[in-house]
C-alpha cells in the first residue's frame, strides 16, 4: 500500500504504542505520520514517555482509525509495526511539518523517524 497516499487520502485517529526496554508498555494519540520520499514514516513528539521508551526499545505500533465508513463497516484503518531508523531534532524542520501550529511550536520536540515493518488492516487479517 502507498502509505503517502492513504495519509493524504485519509483522516482518522491513531495511538502509537511503545514499550520501554522492560517491556511496560504505553499507547498514545497521535495524528496521521508525516510520510518521506524514502518511504519512512515521522511523528512529532515531546520528551514525554513515548520518547523516552524508543530511546531503549525502537519498535513501536501505530494504530489508525479512519474516520468514514468503508463498505459498510464502521471501522476501517490500518495497523502499522515500525521500526526507529532515526530521528531529528531540527527544530525549524520540527516547525515546517507541524499541521497545526500551536504555541511554543517546535520547542523541545523530536522528529523521530521509522520504518514500516509491516503493514495489516484494522481488523481481519494478521
Amino acid at each position: 500500500m502507498d502509505l503517502v497516499k492513504y495519509f493524504e487520502e485519509h483522516s482518522g485517529f491513531g495511538v502509537l504504542s511503545t514499550a520501554d526496554e522492560d517491556g511496560r508498555v504505553n499507547a498514545a494519540v497521535y495524528a496521521r505520520p508525516h510520510c518521506f520520499e524514502d518511504d519512512t514514516l515521522g511523528f512529532i513528539m515531546p520528551d514525554r514517555l513515548t520518547y523516552s521508551n524508543l530511546q531503549s526499545n525502537p519498535h513501536a505500533a501505530y494504530l489508525f482509525r479512519q474516520d468514514a465508513e468503508v463498505d459498510g463497516r464502521r471501522y476501517d484503518g490500518l495497523r502499522l509495526y515500525l521500526t526507529k531508523v532515526g530521528e531529528d531534532d531540527d527544530q525549524d524542520r520540527i516547525a515546517d511539518l507541524r499541521r497545526r501550529s500551536r504555541g511554543g511550536a517546535g520547542q523541545g520536540r523530536h522528529l523521530v523517524i521509522f520504518r514500516a515493518e509491516k503493514q495489516l488492516p484494522l481488523l481481519g487479517a494478521g
